[in-house]
């Protein structure tokens, strides 16, 4: 397992990454979803891109993780669910982030992968920075449109909890989650209690909550973002899976409708998570993708 690095942005800001694989080989650039952090990504996914002649690095959006805080004044509650803009952020913001850590890594080029909000993330990269990505690989994500995409009333509940405020919580919030949201192929408990355990700590405790309302802030500033979509040319796949509560289904087929020549992979009994049993699947689809 790779150790955590740093790379220093402009302003003393810095994003924490971690590096899988030959320096020298193809990079993969592996973002993750809404107050996630890069420990999310399944190790043996890692390690079978690894295995396929990749370099995959992972990493910590700002406001997660071991990258930077903002001091961004995140939306109410109410603005969250009538999707008001705020002052702040957006997904071209956290976009620059990733281009600033492949420009501090001196790499030209690389592979884009994202779920959920990180797939908007990638999606974005791919839109205005077109000779900077090979590929790019949307998982379980959306184009922003409120007519597509959005979550089933019990997961959105869930969401507008109040913020847990200890570790305690913080996993039975998660928990309470991934019962609603997560694959009906499998149930992995311990899997997510250790990630959710160790999440806490490394996220900052309670500063994470105010992270990841500011990265809601970010999605809902970036508002709809079809016609930019449309301008992709780099080789596209779109995966989601038919059980998606938390982002639906119908915003993955907007996504493959808006990028022209995508491709679109509908996963059976897949919801809003990466289940131990799909790994083979998604390894497969990955690197064929990307080969």
């Amino acid at each position: 397992m790779s150790p955590d690095r740093f790379c220093e942005l402009p302003g003393a800001r810095r994003i924490c990454y971690r590096s899988h694989g030959h320096e020298d080989a193809p990079a993969v650039l592996l973002i993750v979803g809404l107050g996630l952090q890069l420990t999310y990504w399944p190790q043996a996914l890692i390690t079978g891109l690894v295995e396929q002649g990749l370099r995959v690095i992972t990493l910590d959006n700002r406001d997660s993780g071991r990258s930077f805080f903002t001091d961004v004044t995140p939306p109410s509650v109410m603005q969250q669910f009538f999707r008001k803009r705020t002052p702040g952020y957006d997904l071209g913001d956290m976009a620059s982030d990733v281009i600033a850590l492949m420009d501090g890594l001196q790499l030209e080029t690389a592979h884009a992968v994202g779920m959920s909000m990180g797939g908007m993330i990638a999606q974005t990269l791919a839109a205005r920075y077109p000779t900077r990505i090979r590929t790019l690989t949307s998982i379980f994500s959306t184009t922003g449109s409120l007519r597509v995409g959005q979550p089933a009333l019990k997961a959105l509940f869930k969401l507008l909890r109040r913020p847990p405020r200890n570790q305690q919580e913080s996993v039975r919030d998660y928990l309470d989650i991934m019962r609603v949201i997560g694959s009906t192929l499998e149930w992995g408990e311990v899997a997510m209690r250790d990630y959710a355990t160790h999440a806490w700590e490394r996220g900052g405790g309670e500063a994470s909550n105010l992270g990841t309302a500011r990265q809601i802030g970010a999605i809902i500033n970036s508002g709809d973002r079809t016609q930019e979509l449309q301008g992709i040319r780099c080789s596209t796949l779109v995966i989601h899976g038919d059980k998606d509560l938390m982002v639906a289904t119908n915003g993955g087929f907007a996504t493959a409708a808006a990028i022209p020549g995508s491709s679109l992979v509908l996963l059976p009994g897949m919801g809003h998570d990466l289940p131990k049993c799909l790994t083979g699947t998604l390894l497969s689809l990955l690197s064929g993708h990307m080969r």
